[in-house]
């Protein structure tokens, strides 16, 4: 299948808004999977390769109580050592987080903004996590919204 073929094959969905219409929740993925700050590296790569996913939201990282994200990045860093690493430590130290009925185009702005591949979704009344939106969720509305 060439190019040409995947155009014509997949023009679009009704479902879908342009980037420029999307909301948060258009391209968020539902749910999160998450882990406590003690949980060992090398058990959150199992996460991730189970899951098919590339970002766990850690929970009551440094002691603090706060959300956490682990990314495939901060796993390739710690990878020689991980069954000798925690979560905790190893979590990104900028989460970004965006209300789902935000613009879809502000997730993308914060995302380039800090240089990360996820933002965490979030409730805006009990600031519980809702989901998480990927650079590659990002690049499914641009590929396939059209309304």
């Amino acid at each position: 299948m060439n190019a040409r073929d995947v155009d014509e094959t997949f023009s679009g969905s009704w479902r879908l808004p342009s980037l420029r219409h999307a909301r948060v929740s258009d391209a968020m993925r539902p749910g999160v999977i998450t882990c406590t700050s003690d949980t060992p590296m090398r058990d959150v790569a199992r996460m991730m390769v189970t899951n098919h996913i590339h970002a766990v939201v850690v929970r009551g990282v440094r002691d603090s109580g706060a959300w956490g994200v682990v990314t495939d990045r901060d796993l390739l860093v710690v990878a020689p050592g991980a069954e000798d690493q925690r979560a905790g430590a190893c979590a990104s130290e900028v989460l970004v987080t965006v209300a789902p009925d935000e613009p879809l185009e502000t997730a993308r702005e914060l995302m380039q903004a800090h240089g990360v591949g996820h933002v965490m979704v979030v409730d805006p009344e009990g600031n519980e996590p809702l989901g998480v939106v990927s650079t590659l969720d990002v690049a499914g509305i641009v590929a396939w919204g059209e309304a």
